[in-house]
């Protein structure tokens, strides 16, 4: 007897709601924000490693545990406020070019 496969579509009309259920729409936007967030956390990451700073020394410099460093470098509480510490102490510019729709300060 041949086992009936799904595709990862299927499963997530199946089990979280189709596409342009409130409940599907929620889960793809916490998605995005996650996914979103992590790409954050590994950009704070790859900077540390480029000012050859462990967690523990850049905790030390924004006044803060090495865990929460960690936390942050996994998409983990980030906010606007920690973001400015954390490019104040790798001394990164506080503006980010964002392509061609310009340009965006931190300050």
């Amino acid at each position: 007897m041949a086992m009936k496969t799904y595709t990862f579509d299927e499963l997530k009309d199946k089990y979280i709601g189709e596409v342009g259920t409130s409940k599907r729409d929620e889960y793809e936007k916490t998605l995005k924000e996650e996914l979103q967030a992590y790409h954050i956390g590994e950009a704070i990451k790859q900077a540390r490693l480029a000012k050859n700073l462990t967690q523990e020394e850049l905790g030390e410099r924004i006044g803060v545990q090495k865990a929460q460093i960690s936390r942050l470098e996994k998409g983990k509480n980030i906010t606007i406020a920690s973001l400015m510490r954390l490019f104040e102490a790798m001394e990164i510019p506080l503006t980010l070019d964002m392509g061609g729709i310009g340009k965006v300060s931190l300050c």
